[in-house]
C-alpha cells in the first residue's frame, strides 16, 4: 500500500527533471522527464518502511531515511535530490513538497508551540545544540576571513564567498550610519566578524554578546589577533540581561540571531532593543524571513538543526517591533543571496567530506548536507528570503533620503 501511495505522490511531485527510484523489492519506476535546468536523480530505497516514512512526513521522512542510509542516492547528490522537488513545486506558484499527515501536522504544531518558550536556560541550550558542536566544522565550511554564518551579499562583481561576506558587513555598516567613537551592541555576535569589521573600518567600540561558549572563546582570539581588543568586548550573555544592566548604545546590530529568539519572545526582544537603543540611535536587524504569513518550523529543522528556532514572517516582525515605537525606517528584501551563500557552504563541505567525517561520522555528514541542501533550495524555490530592517527611535536620526547608502 505505501509503495503505491508513494508512487502516486512522486507522480504528482516530479514533472520536470527525472527521478528514478529502485524500491526495496527490486522493482523500479521513473518519474518526470528530462528538462533543461532540472537535475536527473536516481535513488535506491533499502527497506519497505521508507515509503511509509516519507508519506507520513515528506521532509522529515526523506531526511531521516537519507541520514540512516536507507535512502541511497545512486546518481546525483543530495543537493540535486532536494532541488528536484523544490524546483517542481515553487512557493510563488502555490507549490509545496507535500504536507505531512493530519496527525503528524497536529503533533508538529503542538510540540512547536511548546518549544517556542525560550527562557535564558533554554535559549543557551538551543544555541549550544547548533553552535557548540565544534569550531573545526565551521572552519571547513565558512569563509576564512570573516567567519560569517549568515547570508552574504553578492553585489555586482563579487565572485568569492569571502568577498560576499565582506560586502555584507560593509552594506550593514552603511545602514548603521556610524560615527567614530560610538558604542555598538552586536546581538548574537558569532565569531566576532561584524565586531572586528566595525572596529577596524569605523573606529567604534563594539560589545558583542553570544550564548555560545565555543563562539565566544574563538571570537576573543580573533579580536586579539585583529588588533582591536581595545575596541571590542565579547560577552557570554543573554540580550535580556544586557537590557537589564541599564546600558544604552548608539547603534544595535543583530545578524542571523532573531531566528533563534522564538515567536513567544518577539515582543520581549524588541522591548529590550528599544530599552538599550539611544534616543537618536539606529538599529539594523538582519534575519531570515517568510515571504508569506506566519507558520511553524518543520520537524526536521526542529529536531536536528535549530531547536526552539522560528523563521518569522515580515508581518510578525513589524507587529512586534511597532509596539515599542521603533520606526522601521528601511526594509530590504534579499531574495537569492542566501541560496548562493549556502551553495558555497555546501561546496566547501563536499570538498572537505573526509575531514568532516573524521571529525564526526558519515551519518552526521549526511544530516548536515541534507540540512544545507534543504536550506539552499528553500531560498531558491521555497517561501524564504532575508530581510534587513533598519529601525530608529527618532525620525530625525537619519538623513531623509537614502542617498547616504550609496556612498
Amino acid at each position: 500500500m505505501s509503495k503505491s501511495l508513494l508512487d502516486r505522490f512522486l507522480s504528482r511531485a516530479v514533472k520536470q527533471g527525472q527521478l528514478g527510484v529502485v524500491f526495496a523489492d527490486g522493482s523500479a519506476s521513473t518519474y518526470g522527464a528530462p528538462a533543461a535546468g532540472f537535475p536527473d536523480i536516481v535513488v535506491r530505497l533499502t527497506d519497505d518502511r521508507v515509503p511509509r516514512d516519507i508519506l507520513l512526513d515528506p521532509r522529515l521522512g526523506a531526511a531521516e531515511a537519507f541520514i540512516d542510509g536507507r535512502l541511497v542516492i545512486e546518481e546525483g547528490d543530495v543537493m540535486g535530490f532536494v532541488s528536484l522537488f523544490r524546483a517542481n513545486n515553487p512557493w510563488d506558484k502555490g507549490g509545496d513538497i507535500g504536507p505531512p499527515s493530519t496527525v503528524k501536522r497536529l503533533i508538529n504544531r503542538v510540540t512547536f508551540a511548546a518549544e517556542q518558550i525560550n527562557n535564558r536556560v533554554g535559549s543557551k541550550q538551543n544555541v549550544a545544540h547548533h553552535y557548540d558542536i565544534g569550531n573545526d566544522l565551521y572552519a571547513l565550511m565558512l569563509d576564512d576571513e570573516h567567519w560569517q554564518y549568515s547570508c552574504a551579499y553578492w553585489a555586482e562583481g563579487v565572485t568569492s564567498l569571502a568577498q560576499a561576506q565582506g560586502a555584507k558587513l560593509a552594506h550593514i555598516a552603511k545602514k548603521l550610519a556610524l560615527t567614530a567613537g560610538q558604542h555598538v551592541l552586536d546581538i548574537g555576535c558569532g565569531w566576532g566578524g561584524m565586531a572586528i569589521h566595525l572596529a577596524q573600518h569605523h573606529d567604534v567600540h563594539v560589545t558583542g554578546i553570544t550564548l555560545s561558549e565555543e563562539q565566544a572563546a574563538l571570537a576573543r582570539e580573533r579580536v586579539r589577533a585583529a588588533g582591536v581588543a581595545d575596541k571590542v568586548t565579547i560577552l557570554l550573555e543573554d540580550y535580556r540581561d544586557t537590557a537589564a544592566s541599564g546600558r544604552r548604545f548608539d547603534r544595535i546590530v543583530s545578524v542571523g540571531m532573531f531566528e533563534h529568539v522564538g515567536r513567544a519572545q518577539f515582543e520581549q526582544f524588541f522591548q529590550a532593543c528599544a530599552t538599550m537603543l539611544a534616543d537618536d540611535g539606529v538599529m539594523l536587524l538582519h534575519t531570515i524571513g517568510r515571504f508569506g504569513g506566519p507558520g511553524t518550523t518543520d520537524a526536521f529543522t526542529r529536531k536536528y538543526i535549530f531547536p526552539g528556532g522560528y523563521i518569522p514572517a515580515l508581518s510578525e516582525t513589524l507587529a512586534a517591533s511597532e509596539k515599542f515605537r521603533l520606526i522601521a525606517s528601511d526594509v530590504e528584501t534579499l531574495r537569492l543571496h542566501y541560496a548562493k551563500t549556502i551553495r558555497a557552504w555546501y561546496a566547501a563541505c563536499m570538498e572537505h567530506r573526509d575531514k568532516i567525517i573524521a571529525l564526526y561520522d558519515e551519518r552526521f555528514f549526511r544530516m548536515w548536507t541534507f540540512y544545507l541542501a534543504g536550506a539552499a533550495t528553500v531560498f531558491e524555490n521555497g517561501g524564504m528570503g532575508n530581510y534587513q530592517i533598519q529601525y530608529v527611535r527618532s525620525r530625525h536620526a537619519l538623513p531623509i533620503t537614502r542617498d547616504y547608502l550609496l556612498g
